[in-house]
């Protein structure tokens, strides 16, 4: 790491949010700029052209105002970074070649960093964490749990077979006549509903592995909606009893992980949940009370480091800057793997 006064500006365009960040060294946000993009709204979920033009469209002036607010130039910048995969190829396009030419015009290094370890990291930047420690990634893009070792050293447990959480949030939103992103519409429905009134399937809840599905359970609710009328009654039990359905399985598969963790001797004092789905208030309350039984406590980032954002960029820079990651030539990639980038 650094051993003296740095300044870091990074950029996050890996999927619908167009952000920037200026970040001190020492933890101070100097600027964070997220904008999201609201022309997903009428199609009910992202679409990769219109999110890549939608970046291109804006990043420019946000990162003048990022400027403007940290009241510093790009010349007073030490590291230069950006989201290089996982995500859209066309955002992850756009964001990195912006903060290479950046980088290149002030002659300032540039840093490639992978989204998923910004998100895995972004819970260190405001809790003291003791390694090994249990990561759930919460997005809608992936869903995974990772035993995270220390700085760059992660064990991917288990992921999604099919649909991410949050995507299963958004479709699941979109068949009952809600708008997207439905994370937060569902997150606010299920508040006035009945969440014992459907019987929701879980699937490889039996299995004692630590991967998911959940796209059977879209399908299922696909055609219990299809037999009713999307009364505001029904569509608010059905958020309830799905929320409460998503909580049950992450508890479940969190039961089964603590089971290996046992087995393996591994002691772990801590879990984080990380990515846009950890915002939801439920979730949180359900884990924590589980993990609360066996002395473990739920870890969340900050607020603005919850979804996607360049705050976890910029941090995720500064906390694993050496001269080895210094790579202005590092190519984007949309399926770019965790320990893909100097781990």
């Amino acid at each position: 790491m650094y051993d003296f006064i740095m300044l870091a500006f990074s950029v996050e365009t890996s999927c619908d949010e167009t952000s920037v960040c200026i970040m001190h060294s020492d933890k101070t946000i100097l600027s964070h700029i997220v904008y999201s993009q609201e022309i997903h709204k009428k199609h009910g979920g992202v679409v990769p052209e219109l999110a890549s033009r939608a970046h291109l469209e804006i990043l420019q002036q946000i990162t003048k105002d990022c400027f403007k607010q940290a009241q510093l130039s790009p010349n007073n910048i030490d590291l230069y970074s950006a989201t290089c995969g996982p995500g859209l190829i066309g955002g992850l396009l756009v964001g990195s070649i912006f903060a290479k030419s950046l980088s290149l015009g002030v002659n300032k290094p540039f840093i490639p960093i992978n989204h998923l370890e910004g998100h895995l990291l972004s819970p260190i930047f405001n809790n003291s964490i003791n390694f090994p420690h249990i990561s759930y990634l919460l997005t809608g893009g992936h869903t995974q749990i990772y035993l995270v070792n220390g700085i760059g050293k992660y064990k991917l447990l288990g992921q999604t077979l099919d649909d991410a959480i949050g995507e299963a949030f958004d479709k699941v939103a979109k068949l009952l006549g809600l708008t997207y992103p439905g994370g937060a519409e569902i997150e606010e429905k299920a508040k006035k509903g009945n969440e014992n009134a459907f019987d929701l399937p879980k699937p490889l809840s039996k299995n004692k592995n630590f991967d998911f599905s959940f796209s059977g359970l879209k399908t299922y609710i696909n055609l219990v909606a299809k037999k009713n009328d999307n009364s505001l009654e029904f569509v608010e039990n059905m958020c309830a009893s799905f929320q409460k359905n998503i909580s049950e399985i992450l508890i479940t598969k969190m039961s089964y992980l603590l089971d290996y963790l046992f087995e393996n001797k591994i002691n772990i004092d801590s879990i984080s949940l990380v990515g846009g789905v950890a915002k939801n208030k439920y979730i949180q309350n359900k884990l924590s009370s589980y993990c609360k039984k066996y002395n473990i406590t739920v870890l969340l980032p900050i607020s603005e480091m919850i979804s996607d954002n360049a705050a976890m960029i910029a941090w995720a820079c500064l906390k694993k800057y050496n001269k080895n990651m210094i790579d202005i030539n590092f190519k984007a990639d949309p399926r770019l793997a965790i320990d893909n980038i100097y781990n």
